[in-house]
C-alpha cells in the first residue's frame, strides 16, 4: 500500500520542534552576549537581557510539546491501522 503522507509535509509537531529550535539558539545567542561583558570585566548590559537568556528554556518547552505532538500523532495512526 502506498504513503498518502506527501514527501514535503510536515507531520505533526515537526513545526513545533523547529520553532522551538529556533528560539533556543536565540536564547543561546542572547546568553553568550549577555555573559561575555561579565567574563571580559566590561560593563555588563541592563537586566532585561538576562530575561532573552530564558529563551532557551522557552524554546525547549516548545520543542518538547512538538515531540510529545508527535507521539500522540504516531501513536493515534498505530491505533487506527490495527
Amino acid at each position: 500500500m502506498r504513503d498518502k503522507t506527501q514527501p514535503n509535509s510536515a507531520a505533526a509537531g515537526e513545526r513545533l520542534i523547529r520553532a522551538g529550535a529556533i528560539v533556543f539558539f536565540v536564547g543561546a545567542v542572547a546568553t553568550l552576549v549577555t555573559v561575555a561583558p561579565l567574563l571580559l570585566d566590561t560593563t555588563p548590559f541592563p537586566t532585561y537581557m538576562f530575561g532573552l537568556s530564558m529563551l532557551m528554556g522557552v524554546g525547549f518547552l516548545i520543542a518538547g510539546a512538538g515531540v510529545f505532538q508527535s507521539i500522540a500523532d504516531g501513536r493515534r495512526q498505530a491505533r487506527g491501522s490495527s
